[in-house]
């Protein structure tokens, strides 16, 4: 019997992920993840919530993986922490798919879409495993009165906790806080993220560099939880070394944006801003070339659910220097692939990465270590495999006993 699964996830449709520009970590994890899962002979299809009245109902990602939008409130792009009032219709939408046509298994990603997912599977007692892929409580911890989440964000987690048949964490940390919240250890199973190892890999070429110059790269969001800050003032101290950072909105918009200009004027208070690039959004396809002209990569976000670009780089055998926070610290391996710092703390990292940069031959062997750790732990063929193995477990009812780990 073929394997039918129903993804769900209300926000970040795999259709950004294949275009590139909005894709955001959980638009191409699930992307990946479904594509993955069909080349296992799974059918996949995927509901998110149509943002665009010009969306067919169906668009088809590849011969056993299909996209189907959902309609739940506006055909337009909405905020996802305004998207709640909107997930009832989202439901309602998915129980008719699924009357229609009966998944064997549901697998919904982020808070909301397990809301949604339970509702609509419950009459039909369709069994759903959760990814969560960021934990309220752990974003109010971190972020305090900036988190924009709807009140009731950490209330509906623990009732996801308690209803679906498995949770699927991404690392170690991510257990630990669920364990934290309620949630029954004998529900939970350890997935990590993955990483595309055919586009993200030592060889190929490099983006040109000024080789007078050691070069540091950061890529992602330029939010503060990401910690450009740090990385900035960690480079005050390192006067042979430049910075790109890549993220954000396109180049031609950096300047209106408020993240930017912020790490802009920050950049110029400090004395480095010629030796800093800031780059904009870069295209996914883009990256590789970007990752393999650094001498290392800099990850130093406060907190991180989980986190691809240490992946990226390591897959693509760069050294990477991250912050000992979430999901980094089962991906980095201290001393071995890279270094561990802690959060917010510029001296610490400017230490680390002064070390790194004056040996060549550490800086190499950890981005062997590197890509070796990426392609034997982290490609997709893997996790998926993983992935089908919870479901095996779930559909037999039987609990999930292997945990994953370093």
């Amino acid at each position: 019997m073929t394997l039918h699964i129903a993804m769900v996830s209300e926000h970040a449709s795999p259709l950004a992920a294949v275009g590139g520009v909005d894709a955001g970590g959980q638009n191409v994890h699930v992307a990946a993840l479904a594509l993955a899962l069909a080349q296992r002979g799974g059918r996949v299809t995927v509901y998110t919530r149509r943002d665009s009245p010009d969306l067919d109902e169906r668009v088809p990602m590849s011969p056993r993986v299909t996209v189907h939008h959902v309609d739940a409130g506006p055909a337009e792009p909405l905020p996802k922490d305004e998207l709640l009032p909107h997930m009832p219709e989202f439901a309602a939408g998915l129980s008719r798919c699924w009357r229609a046509d009966r998944p064997t298994i549901v697998h919904s990603h982020f808070w909301m879409s397990g809301l949604a997912a339970l509702a609509a599977a419950s009459a039909d007692q369709i069994p759903v495993v959760h990814t969560f892929h960021a934990l309220g409580a752990v974003k109010r911890r971190h972020q305090g009165s900036a988190d924009t989440s709807p009140s009731s964000r950490e209330e509906t987690e623990r009732n996801i906790m308690a209803r679906a048949q498995r949770i699927i964490a991404t690392c170690s940390d991510e257990v630990f806080e669920l364990l934290r919240l309620g949630a029954h250890r004998h529900r939970l199973s350890v997935v990590p993220c993955g990483v595309d190892t055919t586009l993200f890999r030592p060889d190929g070429p490099a983006r040109r560099r000024d080789h007078a110059r050691r070069r540091l790269m950061s890529v992602g969001r330029l939010v503060p939880r990401k910690g450009v800050d740090t990385i900035l003032q960690a480079l005050v101290h390192l006067p042979d070394a430049e910075l790109c950072v890549a993220g954000g909105p396109p180049s031609a918009q950096l300047e209106e944006d408020p993240d930017a200009v912020d790490l802009l004027r920050l950049a110029d208070r400090l004395g480095v801003a010629d030796r800093v690039d800031f780059l904009g959004r870069v295209a996914r396809p883009d990256l590789p070339a970007l990752y393999r002209s650094a001498d290392a990569v800099v990850c130093v976000p406060w907190y991180e659910p989980f986190g691809i670009v240490p992946l990226e780089a390591m897959a693509c055998g760069r050294p990477v220097v991250a912050s000992a926070v979430g999901g980094l610290t089962d991906t980095v391996i201290d001393g071995v692939t890279g270094r561990h710092v802690p959060p917010r703390d510029p001296d610490a990292l400017a230490a680390a990465l002064e070390d790194l940069l004056a040996d060549e031959r550490l800086r190499r062997r950890m981005g062997r270590a590197g890509a070796n750790r990426a392609q034997e732990r982290y490609r997709w063929s893997r996790v998926a495999s993983a992935t089908v193995g919870v479901y095996a477990d779930v559909l037999a009812g039987e609990p999930q006993r292997r945990w994953g780990g370093r």
